[in-house]
């Protein structure tokens, strides 16, 4: 039985961690405010509040002492470029026997951005079913087929393989369905849909996902961000990018002794599907217009004491932007943006004060850096990653916040790649010893973990995590999140006016302030675990 005098003294330790907390809480959620404030309209890169964010950004590293570690001061210019398709420019016609048959933009097909053509390309087809080069699963849609210089067809769905969700959603992105039809010699893709049972729609409709997908009007979608430079884009040498909708698929395959019918019963069956040249070719004329904009990283080094270690760097990364000024809900227009993302923004200015306002030392460098253009497919942590302001081969690890929702107490986080790395131990023993227990991804299905900044780093061989408020299933905390997801995600109620457990916020900066420390201490670099599919990535 403890005595009544070490109860008090507990009793007063607890208070005063209490209080800690609540001050560190509020310090945080200061600069919560400013990041989201209506000023900066929703820090969309590339716009005026977007700037006023790395100005608080800049100004918060001078003041805490960070020593300046982008290419111009704390700033990484980054520059970009709008791809826009010229609709009264942009044609689309199948050639078959000398016979042109016009497809109608907007109810056959759309065009997209993603494709660089900008002017007339006439182009054979092949069919390649699912369109995916799966090695883990022993799965090639695109071998042996001639490529050379055609477009790639395909059906947006996943061949019947069992395969992990990493594997899953790695091979199913946008990047690395192209780099297998580019391997092969495809100079564009082509997407169709699962073909309905009913194969003969009498209007269009914009067909979703990889090859082209909607968001403008007359089938021309809304402009394309990308990066300017070419050796980081993950498209380039992308020439054209479409996606058919029913009725163009119909025009597509006929001829072709295969039916649309047939094609969606197969994927429908979860069978392999046939493989074939299309009849014909594919005459394609675009115009782009192209708007050169730049917008920065803002980048902060926090020095490493040892002599043999502190070249080497703990990078910490949260995304800046948000998506600015969109359609008014409730008469609202401004997507603050408040958890996403300026909350991770806000821990990482806060646990860079506390290290220096607490003088610690750690043997190897930490790198702060608040990364652009996330909304627009992790743009800037991307060109960060190809081009970053530290040697690259000194960079041991990521440590990525983004949108970690401090809705309720902290009593577990959930750690994305947990299993993936030896990250995942010292993360374990950095929240252990604050009293928080850790949990692998609620949502495996989601692919969190290659959605956010952190996947730009995985992608060099980098071993990262990234992390969330947990709970239980079933439980008041599950319901309180999948609500804020429900109403407030890339809403303009995502703003300062939301309830946010403020105490819970500041533990868990500690946690990652702890983890960071551990890290950068460690004599041993972060590794890979030997199982992890993501281990392929490591050049070293």
């Amino acid at each position: 039985m403890k005595t009544p005098l070490l109860l008090v003294g507990l009793v007063a330790a607890a208070a005063a961690q209490s209080s800690d907390l609540a001050s560190e809480g509020k310090a945080w959620w200061a600069h919560v405010q400013v990041l989201a404030d209506d000023a900066l309209e929703g820090r969309n890169a590339g716009t005026p509040g977007y700037d006023k964010a790395v100005d608080y950004v800049e100004g918060q590293f001078k003041a805490i002492g960070l020593k300046p570690a982008g290419t111009s001061g704390f700033r990484q210019p980054v520059k970009f470029e709008n791809r826009q398709l010229v609709a009264e420019r942009s044609q689309l016609t199948l050639v078959r026997n000398d016979k042109e048959e016009p497809l109608v933009i907007g109810q056959d097909a759309t065009l997209n951005a993603r494709g660089e053509l900008n002017g007339s390309k006439e182009a054979g087809m092949v069919f390649v079913g699912y369109g995916l080069s799966i090695p883990d699963a022993g799965w090639d849609d695109l071998a042996g087929q001639n490529l050379r210089g055609k477009i790639a067809v395909y059906v947006n769905a996943f061949p019947p393989v069992k395969v992990s969700d990493n594997v899953r959603s790695h091979a199913n992105t946008a990047d690395e369905r192209w780099a297998a039809a580019k391997r092969a010699g495809a100079i564009g893709i082509a997407t169709i849909p699962v073909p309905a049972a009913d194969t003969a729609p009498a209007r269009g409709g914009a067909a979703g996902g990889g090859g082209g997908g909607g968001g403008g009007r007359g089938g021309v979608p809304a402009p394309v961000v990308a990066l300017a430079d070419r050796d980081v884009q993950n498209l380039s040498g992308q020439v054209l990018a479409l996606a058919f909708t029913q009725a163009g698929a119909a025009k597509l395959l006929a001829g072709s002794s295969h039916t649309p019918a047939e094609i969606g019963q197969l994927v429908r069956d979860g069978q392999a599907l046939p493989r074939f040249a299309l009849p014909g070719t594919l005459k394609a004329q675009a115009a782009v217009t192209r708007e050169v904009w730049e917008a920065s990283n803002v980048a902060g080094l926090f020095e490493g004491s040892d002599p043999a270690l502190r070249s080497e760097v703990v990078v910490m990364t949260a995304h800046l932007d948000h998506v600015g000024v969109g359609r008014a809900v409730n008469g609202d227009a401004i997507f603050n943006g408040a958890m996403d993302d300026a909350s991770g923004v806000a821990s990482m200015i806060e646990i860079a004060r506390l290290l220096k306002a607490s003088k610690a030392s750690t043997k190897r460098s930490i790198l702060f850096v608040a990364v652009t253009a996330e909304e627009k497919g992790l743009l800037g942590s991307r060109y960060f990653a190809a081009h970053p302001t530290v040697p690259f081969e000194k960079i041991v690890g990521d440590i990525n916040l983004d949108m970690f929702l401090p809705l309720f107490p902290l009593k577990v986080i959930e750690v994305q790649g947990l299993a993936e790395s030896s990250l995942g131990e010292s993360v374990r023993a950095a929240a252990k010893s604050l009293g928080v227990e850790v949990q692998t991804d609620r949502e495996p299905a989601q692919n969190r973990f290659i959605r956010s900044d952190q996947y730009s780093f995985i992608r060099r061989g980098v071993p990262a995590l990234a992390f969330k408020f947990g709970y239980e299933f079933g439980s008041p905390e599950e319901k309180i999140r999948l609500d804020w997801v429900a109403n407030r995600y890339h809403q303009p109620s995502d703003d300062v006016t939301q309830p946010v457990n403020l105490e819970a916020a500041a533990l868990f900066n500690r946690v990652i302030r702890t983890l960071l420390q551990r890290v950068a201490d460690d004599t041993a670099r972060p590794s890979w675990n030997a199982d992890s599919f993501f281990r392929r990535f490591a050049t070293r």
